[in-house]
């Protein structure tokens, strides 16, 4: 019976987008959302649709200023290595990615933490022919959420221990919730994974630490729970696109030119 009414939607689906005179005719829907970026690329990684919000934030006005750039011609060149390997890992092999925690940088703007996804597009020979993406804005956690006093209990000790592994059993004791509900509400209040918010916090005070030069790179990995150097910077550059060198300087150069 499923696989009938498979046939039947995928049936309808095809004869609607046969019927559609513009493949892109949801471009002035993403435009109306400022906390969203949309772009679709080509297999060179240029920009062939893109929404108001990724024009505002790489500091254009038109989308005709950005249509046809790569990555390396709008961001800076830490930030562009990291989104060109990005879209080869979905342009030559294919690869989905899904919910990729990422700090962004963009013009006259602070940093900001946002949820990106990535899809590979295909012809009708399954021959992919670009990729298109979203990058979604965390915003404020939901307050009105039943649950929430508990996660935010466990969150406070996330963030009162971020120098720390902090493991589950840990949160389960404090909420007196099992890890699966754990982690069901942290992504339906915060839109994140418990990890990925341990993550985030560490990151969160590491970036606030780079502003003083006089500390270095190693005491603050030491500091946000990273007796390893190497592995801070890694996971540092796999989530802000940058190594912590690169993203201090980036951050001193932004308050010189202020």
């Amino acid at each position: 019976m499923r696989t009938k009414l498979s046939l039947i939607e995928n049936s309808g689906k095809q004869l609607l987008a046969n019927h559609i005179a513009d493949v892109f005719f949801v471009e002035p829907l993403f435009d109306a959302m400022p906390d969203l970026v949309f772009f679709v690329k080509d297999t060179q990684g240029r920009y062939v649709v893109v929404n108001q919000t990724l024009v505002s934030r790489c500091g254009f006005k038109d989308k005709e200023q950005l249509i046809g750039c790569t990555a390396a011609e709008v961001f800076p060149a830490s930030l562009a290595e990291s989104y060109s390997e990005q879209d080869e890992l979905v342009l030559q092999k294919g690869y989905d990615v899904k919910d990729q925690l990422e700090l962004h940088l963009y013009p006259d703007r602070d940093p900001g933490w946002c949820l990106s996804n990535k899809i590979a597009l295909r012809d009708k020979d399954h021959q992919i022919i670009g990729l298109c993406g979203t990058s979604r804005d965390l915003g404020m956690p939901d307050q009105r959420h039943p649950v929430y006093h508990r996660i935010a209990a466990a969150v406070r000790h996330i963030h009162t221990h971020f120098g720390e592994n902090v493991p589950m059993v840990e949160l389960e004791q404090i909420t007196n919730l099992s890890v699966a509900q754990i982690e069901r509400y942290f992504h339906k209040i915060f839109s994140l994974t418990p990890r990925q918010f341990m993550i985030k916090v560490k990151l969160d005070a590491a970036t606030a630490m780079l502003v003083d030069r006089q500390r270095s790179i190693t005491d603050i990995a030491a500091t946000c729970g990273y007796q390893d150097h190497s592995a801070f910077s890694r996971m540092f550059k796999s989530t802000v696109g940058m190594t912590p060198s690169e993203y201090r300087e980036v951050l001193l150069s932004t308050t010189k030119c202020e």
